[in-house]
């Protein structure tokens, strides 16, 4: 049987800035692939509705949706919208993320609140105005994408992104806590290094590697990890499929980590990928 047959799942972020395969798009396949119904949503109508037509190559159902996560009254209509049409939301899953690269000295304040903005209060608003549909139905999944820079220093001086990620995962835990006895199961996947299209997009990310191409980067990234690679957006998806499913139905404030035993501290592996 379908892991999640008959659900109705929101993907917030579920395009692509370059066609390649990241979280989102990745997790609302593997959603509809499962049996889900899934909105896909993102700040870019295009994007989403490219993912929209992957999903539909394969026979699965879906549809796309323009939402800009930061601005409250669009998550309204968005939630209220899937609500009127199809009774429910039972899986919101918020993939959206951004990272900018600056430590506390050099970091511009408007950067670090546009940061704060789409990792921590996307993620709220979205929580805020599913919640009470998730609550008239008795229960559901929420799972927010954070990253494993939220429990530890990745080696790169991005303040905002720590400490957003941090914040995200504490929201998440005490928001698990609040309404666990209500069926509100709240969850959080915490990717490692990952070879996804945004790593390569963040701007001043590979010097921060001492690298002077993204290729480089990259090799390093892999070198890093001690399973000897990145993972990919399918690690991820597969990830929060768990957390969403029935599998998952006595699983709530976790922090799943999905990093290849990079935080296990064991150190580079060297000629990993030789």
């Amino acid at each position: 049987m379908q892991e999640l047959e008959g659900k109705i799942a929101l993907v917030a972020g579920a395009g692509c800035i370059n066609g390649g395969m990241v979280n989102g798009r990745a997790t609302a396949i593997t959603f509809a692939r499962e049996g889900a119904t899934v909105i896909c949503a993102d700040i870019d109508a295009e994007f989403a509705a490219r993912t929209v037509a992957m999903i539909r190559e394969e026979g699965l159902s879906a549809t796309s949706v323009r939402l800009d996560i930061t601005d409250e009254s669009a998550v309204t209509r968005v939630v209220d919208d899937i609500v009127e049409e199809h009774g429910r939301v039972d899986i919101p899953d918020n993939n959206v993320g951004i990272a900018s690269v600056g430590g506390v000295t050099d970091l511009a304040p408007e950067e670090w609140d546009r940061v704060f903005r789409v990792n921590v209060t996307g993620a709220f608003s979205t929580m805020r105005h599913v919640i009470p549909h998730i609550l008239k139905t008795g229960g559901g999944s929420i799972v927010n994408i954070s990253s494993l820079a939220g429990i530890r220093w990745s080696g790169v001086p991005y303040a905002s992104y720590y400490a957003s990620k941090a914040a995200l995962n504490h929201l998440s835990r005490t928001t698990a806590a609040e309404f666990a006895a209500a069926g509100v199961r709240v969850n959080l996947v915490l990717p490692g290094s990952m070879a996804t299209p945004m790593v390569t997009h963040v701007s001043g990310l590979a010097s921060a590697y001492s690298s002077d191409d993204v290729e480089g980067m990259m090799r390093t990234r892999d070198r890093q990890v001690p399973i000897g690679h990145m993972g990919d957006a399918w690690d991820v998806a597969n990830a929060a499929l768990f957390l969403a499913s029935d599998r998952a139905k006595y699983v709530t404030g976790l922090e799943l980590v999905v990093d290849g035993g990079l935080s296990l501290g064991v150190g580079a592996v060297h000629n990993s990928t030789e």
